[in-house]
């Protein structure tokens, strides 16, 4: 894929195509030799034997093999310039005119496919070929011609794609978007030659090819100690990861403490239930109601928890087994998706460290695509991409030459740590104050094209060439794709490849639903499918950089297992981030979640997604099923003994079947398998390519695709209304209904069966930014519930959801269960903060007096859950301070944003109100952290100012009142005081940021909590309805005063 071949922009729907050269001026850094076709402008390409294709023999007229074999089956056969009949050539289907050449005709060997390969490859052949690029009004006259069925083997997806500056827009313009540019070549000198190797192989050699992959059998007549590499081969066979289980003496006090901990809580609440406070029956009920609430939160939470793991992985077994040397390499390729929106919110110096990180990854070139979704089509974020890749062009051989960590140069430089610690050679130090340097200029015209970008022109965005910006209406504008580097001119400075780089941003048009990021998510999952399909897929947050350069491989060892790598739909790391105030104020590090929790999912079904650092499998995606279990093979022996066995019949195939296909009556589910796929065109939408590609497992490009052909194609998959009456967001790629869409993505690939892996390698594979404002946090953490409150009213929701198929463990299902109701703890949660100021202001509390036997159901059930916290700390290796900031933000979290989740999500549904979705900042913070101590005026501030500033005053009012009613009166009120304080306390990060550094809160809130806790305490005073009253006159004596 050549990367000057200038911006593609488009509509299909409105049947416009406009290719925009010369707008960033290209600096090849190494000459390049090849010919280009005379009759479409492609390049010419190299033969099986890596030579240069030559259609005449005669004049050696330049002409690529599609436009050979074009001219052989529909044209007059001859040679353009010397008019000489073109003479067919190997791997060329026969035409009339053929039947005097002597050749061996490989279409006789066409279907002499490896008989080891499934019932499924077949099928997918065979639809490949049906479904073939270019039905368009041409196809009706080539009707007379076989199916192709070769068009089921795949080009690498390492191949070359060339795209070439001549010629190419005029092709692109002049030909309408219904109509193909290349007709597919019939046949794949490539794919014939590898399967007719095994042609004349028996049953017997391949049951024993196929153990010897299996590593069970080996032959029989080998001496291991002969080989001195048999104990690499060995090596080799072994798993490439394993389960650690959690030692038995950690794990199962744990256990024990959890089930003492559910019988204390059912005898506490039965004792609480039993016994209820007659003299404020209201109180008491709410705080029953509360507690009841809290028990099943509790259970929801902590049983998923029950069966924690760890993981280990071997990546020099994965070198051993798939990069030997002397062989190709047979990792396979993986596509990164990296999504941004707003450049002054994403700032594109951050954009760009990521996407420079992963260009530079430890993982061959050539299996590496990085593609980048701009959803605000910002000639900003456009042009930073630019710069970035020729940065890219140095940066890249840098990190490779000394092995630098990270690789993100911002964080690089930014270290401060020893640099030169195990580095040996003698020129690292001039060189990276050479990279320094380099990386200063480059920040300096990232931040130029910034500020240039904060004030539009008043006639839009211009380009280089004097072109308008097809992005200047944000809302209203054409897809856009830009190859900024490629395998043509994606050199470094010293000549070494370079891994693609994509631009891409989909088209938008007033009237239709893009469904926001799951919508941008899917639209970069339909280009890639259609220009390298890759059968791996990394997803990434723009200012989530990859920490660890072997990220990749680490997925790989789970994905490309060959023992389990085949029902793992993804590969989930741990979030981890930069920037964080050192006591972690607001808990943005999480650990709770991603060193607990998610453990203990990892040991049931698999990690939820939480929308960043994951690795997919496309196929799980593209929504199939994961694959049944290997059956064992069958007994083959002859009729005469059917004690030992039934004779298996081998399919075979004829040269043509009964439609000039091969014959496939060796099959059962043929018929069943066919008549799924001809609903595959209803399920991924109108593009051939693209329904071809989902069949491809392993990968690869329709094998005669012409560049112009895909590139369109790719503008046709990102059109904004590709996906009516499709599948998409539904059933495949990532779902809508919700603005956390990781978590309905990652729910329905469980459903279908899949499992996930956690996969947490000793340096953190990614890092990312976090809002460490309070409102910002607040803010970020209302997204969050809110997609969790819209996942609960919808129809997939954990509740109700995937019960029929039956692939879904329980234990898992109560995780999801619990990641949709968590936000509804508000109101308990509220309502519970609010009791021990109610408390304080009457004189009335939730319990009554307890003896000395029912305070032990209260010392147990504390000493339960402080024990239980306590061994939970000790398996995970979290903390005990990070455990009390979780503690304490789920407080504050629960009070503010959880609550207006709750009403805006309530909204939505009843009453149809929509809620905007806020970007979250992703602007670096200085060394100061200034940012943490910002104060941004927002409603979620009102919530929990209230209820500290009543909790106070109910501090106050019961002091004072035990002061003034003697020394019995403080008996009852420690329990009181107790409850109070232990609100005061969980809210008291909250009040330190609003106090700030100089200790002064703005006017607006001190007016609104003050305002509304003197009108709560008012009410409490005038109506007290809690405490029951005497109707009618006082019968007790008066006395003189009365």
């Amino acid at each position: 894929m050549e990367a000057s071949a200038g911006l593609v922009a488009g509509s299909h729907n409105r049947n416009e195509l406009v290719v925009i050269h010369g707008h960033e001026e290209h600096k090849p850094l190494k000459n390049l030799s090849g010919q280009v076709c005379e009759i479409c402008g492609d390049e010419v390409g190299l033969t099986v034997e890596g030579e240069l294709f030559v259609a005449c023999n005669e004049c050696g007229f330049p002409a690529c093999r599609p436009c050979y074999e074009y001219e052989r089956r529909e044209g007059s056969q001859l040679c353009p310039q010397c008019k000489t009949r073109y003479k067919r050539l190997k791997g060329s289907p026969r035409v009339e005119g053929d039947d005097d050449e002597e050749d061996i005709d490989d279409i006789e060997h066409e279907f002499n496919i490896d008989e080891h390969k499934n019932n499924t490859d077949i099928a997918e052949a065979m639809l490949h070929g049906k479904m073939s690029y270019g039905r368009g009004r041409e196809d009706e006259d080539n009707s007379q011609y076989p199916p192709v069925i070769s068009g089921g083997r795949s080009r690498p997806v390492s191949g070359e794609i060339p795209i070439s500056n001549h010629a190419y827009g005029e092709q692109m313009m002049g030909s309408s978007l219904h109509k193909r540019v290349h007709p597919y070549s019939v046949s794949d000198e490539q794919g014939s030659a590898r399967w007719d190797d095994r042609k004349d192989i028996g049953w017997k050699e391949r049951m024993e090819d196929w153990k010897m992959q299996q590593g069970n059998l080996g032959p029989a007549e080998f001496d291991d100690s002969a080989d001195p590499d048999m104990g690499i081969v060995d090596e080799a066979r072994q798993p490439l990861s394993r389960k650690v289980p959690i030692a038995s003496s950690k794990i199962n006090p744990y256990r024990m403490v959890i089930v003492t901990r559910l019988v204390v809580l059912a005898l506490f609440l039965r004792y609480r239930i039993l016994n209820p406070v007659h003299d404020a029956f209201g109180l008491w009920l709410t705080s029953i109601i509360c507690e009841i609430w809290f028990a099943f939160s509790w259970i929801l939470d902590q049983f998923p928890k029950w069966f924690p793991i760890d993981r280990e992985t071997y990546l020099d077994r994965l070198s051993l087994r798939y990069e030997r040397e002397g062989e190709p390499n047979m990792l396979a390729p993986a596509d990164v998706f990296v999504s941004t929106v707003d450049p002054m919110k994403e700032p594109p110096l951050v954009t760009a460290n990521t996407v420079l990180s992963i260009l530079a990854m430890d993982y061959p070139v050539d299996k590496i695509s990085c593609y980048i979704s701009d959803d605000g089509a910002s000639m900003c974020t456009f042009e930073a991409l630019s710069e970035t890749a020729e940065f890219a062009r140095k940066w890249v051989p840098f990190c490779k030459k000394f092995s630098i960590e990270p690789r993100a140069p911002e964080m690089y430089f930014s270290e401060k740590i020893d640099y030169l610690k195990d580095k040996v050679q003698p020129t690292f130090v001039k060189e990276r104050r050479a990279m320094k340097r380099e990386y200063e200029e480059f920040k300096v015209r990232i931040n130029a094209m910034v500020a240039k970008a904060t004030k539009v022109p008043p006639g839009g965005w211009i380009m280089q060439d004097g072109t308008p910006w097809p992005g200047n209406n944000t809302k209203d504008h054409p897809g856009m794709i830009q190859v900024f580097l490629g395998q043509n001119g994606g050199l470094d400075v010293e000549g070494n490849e370079l891994p693609r780089l994509v631009y891409v941003s989909r088209e938008k048009r007033p009237g239709f639903q893009h469904h926001k990021k799951a919508g941008a998510m899917n639209a970069l999952v339909r280009v890639s499918g259609v220009l390298t399909n890759a059968p791996f897929m990394l997803n990434l947050d723009c200012d989530h950089y990859l920490n660890n350069s072997k990220a990749v491989r680490e997925a790989m060892c789970f994905l490309m297992d060959p023992q389990v790598g085949k029902k793992v739909c993804y590969v989930q790391f741990p979030q981890r981030f930069d920037g964080i105030d050192r006591n972690d104020r607001y808990a943005n590090r999480n650990t709770v979640f991603f060193d607990i929790n998610m453990k203990g999912l990892d040991g049931i079904q698999g990690p939820v997604y939480v929308g960043t650092g994951c690795v997919f499998r496309r196929q799980a995606l593209y929504g199939y099923e994961p694959p049944k279990g290997p059956k064992r093979p069958r007994m083959v022996s002859c009729d005469c003994c059917p004690c030992f066995g039934s004779r298996k019949k081998l399919p075979k195939y004829s040269k043509h079947g009964a439609n000039g296909g091969p014959d496939i009556h060796g099959f059962d589910d043929d018929k069943e398998l066919m008549k799924s796929q001809m609903n595959f065109e209803k399920k991924f939408g109108q593009s051939p390519i693209l329904v071809t590609s989902t069949l491809m497992v392993e990968g690869g490009v329709p094998p005669s695709s012409s560049p112009a052909a895909l590139l369109k194609e790719a503008i046709h998959v990102i059109s904004c209304g590709y996906e009516d009456k499709t599948e998409w967001g539904t059933e495949l790629g990532w779902i809508y209904g919700s603005i956390t869409e990781d978590i309905l993505t990652g729910f329905k690939m469980h459903c279908r069966g899949w499992r996930s892996i956690y996969c947490m390698p000793k340096r953190p594979a990614f890092k990312g930014s976090a809002p460490i404002n309070l409102s910002d946090r607040l803010n970020q953490v209302l997204r969050w519930a809110l997609g969790s409150v819209e996942i609960f009213f919808s129809h997939h929701s954990p509740v109700w959801y995937g019960y029929k198929a039956g692939q879904l463990k329980w234990l898992e299902r109560l995780a999801y269960i619990n990641t949709t109701v968590y936000p509804f703890t508000s109101l308990p949660l509220l309502a519970y903060c609010t009791l021990p100021a109610i408390c304080l202001l009457t004189g009335k509390f939730i319990m009554p007096e307890i003896s000395t036997f029912a305070s032990l159901f209260f010392i147990a059930l504390f000493l339960s859950i402080f024990i239980t916290g306590i061994l939970e700390l000790r398996w995970s290796g979290v903390s005990i301070e990070e455990w009390w900031r979780n503690e304490q933000f789920w407080v504050i979290g629960g009070v503010s944003a959880h609550l207006f989740a709750v009403v805006q999500g309530l909204l939505k549904i009843l009453a149809g109100i929509d809620t905007n979705f806020t970007v979250t900042s992703k602007a670096s913070d200085d060394e100061d952290f200034e940012e943490l101590y910002a104060f941004k005026w927002t409603t979620l501030l009102i919530p929990p100012t209230t209820i500290l500033v009543i909790n106070l005053v109910g501090v106050v009012a019961g002091i004072s009142d035990a002061i003034n009613n003697g020394y019995q009166s403080w008996g009852p009120l420690f329990g009181k005081l107790f409850f109070a304080f232990w609100v005061i306390v969980h809210l008291y990060p909250f009040l330190k940021g609003l106090m700030g550094r100089q200790n002064r809160t703005p006017t607006i809130v001190v007016i609104w909590s003050v305002l509304l806790a003197s009108i709560f305490s008012l009410l409490w005073v005038r109506i007290d309805p809690f405490i029951s009253r005497t109707k009618g006159p006082t019968t007790k004596q008066c006395g003189i005063n009365c």
